[in-house]
């Protein structure tokens, strides 16, 4: 058996072997005699179309996992803006609810080191309008510029306010969420001075993961675990106690 012969039989075992493509597979009588040239030919020619289909079948693969795994990362990243804005919300609504419900009562600040607030109703009525109105601002209108604007003029205006601890809370919110993360951190720590308010343990979660974004992980570490001791059973301590477990 000659040479060409063994490589036309070759050929052909590798083509019955392989995907079926446009062109249909050379007749068996082909393989012999002087039409043999002609086959083996064929029969390459074949093969480069099948490899040159899978070389395209792969690449389209590729691009698709591509398109696939960037898609997964906008869905994965939406989904966490999400949250995060429907955590905000929810935090804004007990806000407002609180407004609603509590009855007027005068400022009082400790005349202690740690400031204390009673989180209740100014007796100055412009006071209350003026900070309800910075709330909205978030809540309803979604207008978040104009809302740091607000809650900044009440403190330049109101320094003393029984709103204070609220609206460096508020503010240090604003900022994290535009990750603004000296200017939140400023506010924040200004919350964590105030003993009796009801956002201090949120704040100083928030604190301890500006520091693990800064890098600040021993420092990050012990602001967990200062909200997990301070506040045991609360909402901020299970979010701290989640952040310590990473």
């Amino acid at each position: 058996m000659n040479s060409n012969t063994l490589r036309s039989l070759s050929l052909a075992l590798l083509v019955s072997v392989a995907a079926p493509v446009a062109a249909a597979p050379a007749p068996v009588t082909e393989l012999g005699g002087g039409s043999s040239s002609s086959s083996v030919e064929r029969l390459e020619r074949m093969l480069e179309a099948r490899n040159q289909m899978q070389i395209d079948m792969q690449r389209q693969l590729e691009q698709m996992a591509g398109e696939l795994d960037e898609l997964r990362g906008t869905v994965e990243r939406n989904s966490y803006e999400l949250n995060q804005m429907l955590e905000r919300q929810r935090d804004l609504y007990r806000e407002i609810d609180t407004l609603r419900t509590a009855k007027p009562a005068p400022a009082v600040e400790s005349k202690s080191e740690t400031p204390a607030t009673t989180e209740a109703y100014s007796n100055n009525q412009s006071e209350n309008a003026e900070y309800e109105s910075a709330v909205n601002l978030i809540l309803k209108e979604k207008n978040y510029q104009g809302a740091t604007e607000s809650f900044n003029a009440f403190l330049t205006k109101y320094p003393q306010s029984i709103y204070k601890p609220n609206a460096h809370y508020w503010l240090g919110q604003l900022y994290f969420a535009k990750s603004e993360l000296a200017l939140a951190k400023q506010h924040f720590d200004a919350v964590s001075q105030f003993a009796k308010s009801s956002k201090r343990a949120d704040a100083m979660l928030k604190l301890g993961m500006i520091a693990d974004r800064e890098g600040d992980k021993a420092g990050a570490k012990t602001l967990f675990q200062k909200v997990v001791t301070e506040y045991p059973g609360s909402t901020s301590a299970s979010q701290a106690e989640k952040q310590l477990k990473k």
